[in-house]
């Protein structure tokens, strides 16, 4: 799964449904959602793009969204912010979620 930051991350949101898990590498949560958004990115194929978000390297994009607690996964729809879900996300809550915007 891609990593963005700040340079590229408003061409990377800015067509369709894009999925951005806002993590850290030491955060155990966060390890535990990887492997979630693979199999949801593996469901919903091309009709959906996830991405990832490193707060410590990219902490002015962390800051723009307000993110204060990992994960936060958020959901933008032509690069606009439609939906932000703070903590560990259950598979079939998030499927059902992002089909939703499809």
């Amino acid at each position: 799964m891609q990593i963005l930051n700040s340079k590229t991350f408003d061409d990377a949101i800015k067509k369709g449904i894009v999925v951005v898990d806002f993590f850290a590498s030491w955060c155990g949560p966060c390890r535990m959602m990887a492997p979630i958004l693979e199999d949801l990115q593996e469901e919903l194929g091309e009709n959906v793009k996830i991405y990832k978000v490193d707060v410590d390297e990219s902490e002015a994009l962390a800051r723009r969204y307000g993110i204060m607690s990992i994960p936060t996964i958020m959901i933008f729809e032509n690069g606009q912010e439609r939906q932000k879900h703070i903590g560990l996300w259950q598979h079939d809550d998030a499927l059902d979620t992002i089909k939703s915007y499809l």
